[in-house]
């Protein structure tokens, strides 16, 4: 005769929490129950993964697209400080010191002169490179491929999230109705057996 293991400890309690064993004091109500909740398992574990991986690869080809475009549009030159002792103009949030340096244009070479904000070491005939556009108007830095990734990995868990939340929504609803129906089998079953009692007490 075979003797059940401790292993089959969490098997039982795991039949057992999804109603898949046989139990005399479980209702009907339980196993809808159950049911329902396999039912709504099966269906997050079929629709979430697809959809989160949709979605995921749509903010991935988004943020390549931008990476390239700006990558297009922006260059690195070298700028050439020309004069120090600056300030950042008044009614800016924060007042940083600034160098006037000069950097050529991408398009044609021609040379641009403008404000940096100063770094360590920031004196006349120091150089620096700087994002600038087509223009040579400064810019900055384009998008890197970190936040792409990282904008994939977010839309693709929030895709999950929202595909869940009306799953979980379900659950809780047909929880909810399943328990008043259980509190009602519950009061009829002691009023049954209140009166049984009152037709049984000795007279």
């Amino acid at each position: 005769m075979r003797r059940s293991g401790i292993g089959d400890a969490p098997t039982r309690r795991l039949r057992r929490r999804l109603g898949l064993e046989r139990n005399e004091l479980r209702r009907g109500v339980d196993r809808v129950q159950r049911a329902v909740a396999l039912a709504l398992l099966v269906l997050l574990l079929v629709a979430a993964p697809p959809v989160a991986a949709w979605c995921g690869s749509l903010a991935y080809d988004a943020g390549l697209r931008a990476e390239r475009q700006e990558h297009a549009q922006r260059q690195k030159v070298w700028a050439t400080v020309v004069a120090t002792g600056g300030f950042a103009a008044a009614g800016e949030r924060y007042v940083h010191e600034t160098v006037r340096a000069t950097w050529p244009r991408p398009v044609d070479g021609r040379p641009r002169t403008g404000m940096l904000p100063s770094w360590k070491g920031a004196e006349v005939g120091a150089r620096k490179q700087i994002w600038v556009d087509r223009e040579g108007r400064l810019a900055v830095r384009p998008r890197p491929h970190s936040r792409t990734v990282t904008d994939a990995v977010y839309a693709g868990g929030a895709a999950a999230l929202a595909v869940g939340a009306p799953v979980l929504l379900a659950y809780v609803v047909v929880r909810r109705r399943c328990d008043r129906y259980r509190d009602r089998m519950w009061d009829a079953a002691w009023a049954r057996m209140d009166a049984d009692a009152g037709r049984n007490r000795p007279s």
